[in-house]
């Protein structure tokens, strides 16, 4: 089995190496996803969200890892700056993961030259930057049909649409984190996907266009992950402390400080991640 080959202990030596995790997951959901179900035309009218569920599941061993871990941690911790410094190495490894997760989706996506394999994630982009025309921009940045689509919306209407889409994400990541601790991985996964996909449609799909991408699209990106990584960490600190100390212990009022000062942090790196999305990133890349 494929936890057994890789063995989720290493990454205690180095958050860096679970790029390379990223990378070697990333690139089985979507040549799994493409062998498999490529003859099956219901099912890969969905593989842009069965990539994901394959990656997820290949990640969950390292999710359960280094959740556990942390549960541990957090008993011996206090205050925010307790918070940051018991788990920020974990913040790097899931951010090492993510652009592992970005760079074999990029590669992968316009090598396979396979739109169906990212159908949802450019259904999610255009729903964000070009909300008046959807059927429009879906076909516009086919693979097969790539073009400039039209009806893209106003700085402000991304903006609030932006917004929206990342409170949206950020709730969900914190109700996940309740009920599963591991099951941010979802978001983790869904949201690199849809990064990659937009790197393909900035790129115009070529390969050499890539790094370029990459580094348009994380300006934003890398804050934007991290915040919803400070969402899963303050689900998983809630949840934990409350199952392990009750709501009438002392403790309890320390659990809910520490958890809203850091969805409060979350909420304001997300702001800050739209207004460089936004306003600045189209000032570097043209």
């Amino acid at each position: 089995m494929l936890e057994s080959l890789v063995n989720p202990k290493n990454t205690e030596k180095g958050p860096w190496k679970m790029f390379f995790i990223g990378l070697l997951y990333a690139s089985l959901s979507l040549l799994g996803v493409k062998w498999a179900f490529s003859q099956d035309f219901v099912l890969y009218n969905y593989a842009g969200m069965i990539v994901v569920l394959f990656c997820v599941m290949f990640s969950l061993p390292f999710m359960y890892f280094l959740i556990k871990q942390e549960e541990k941690e957090d008993e011996e911790v206090e205050g925010f700056f307790g918070v940051w410094r018991v788990h920020k190495d974990a913040i790097y490894a899931f951010m090492w993961l993510f652009l592992g997760f970005i760079i074999a989706f990029s590669f992968w996506n316009v090598i396979l030259g396979d739109s169906n394999l990212f159908n949802a994630q450019i259904e999610t982009y255009c729903a964000i930057n070009s909300p008046s025309n959807m059927e429009g921009c879906v076909s516009g940045y086919s693979f097969e049909n790539m073009q400039g689509a039209t009806g893209a919306a106003t700085n402000q209407m991304r903006f609030l649409s932006i917004i929206e889409n990342n409170v949206f994400v950020m709730i969900f990541t914190l109700i996940f984190s309740l009920i599963f601790g591991a099951g941010a991985i979802f978001i983790l996964a869904w949201n690199a996907s849809v990064i990659s996909a937009a790197i393909g449609i900035f790129t115009k799909y070529k390969l050499s266009g890539i790094p370029f991408g990459v580094g348009r699209y994380m300006i934003h990106g890398f804050p934007e992950i991290a915040a919803y990584f400070i969402t899963a960490l303050a689900g998983g600190i809630f949840g934990v402390g409350v199952i392990r100390n009750g709501i009438r212990s002392p403790k309890f009022l320390r659990i809910v400080e520490n958890t809203v000062i850091l969805l409060f942090l979350a909420i304001v790196i997300l702001i800050i991640a739209a207004v460089i999305e936004v306003y600045f990133t189209p000032l570097l890349f043209r």
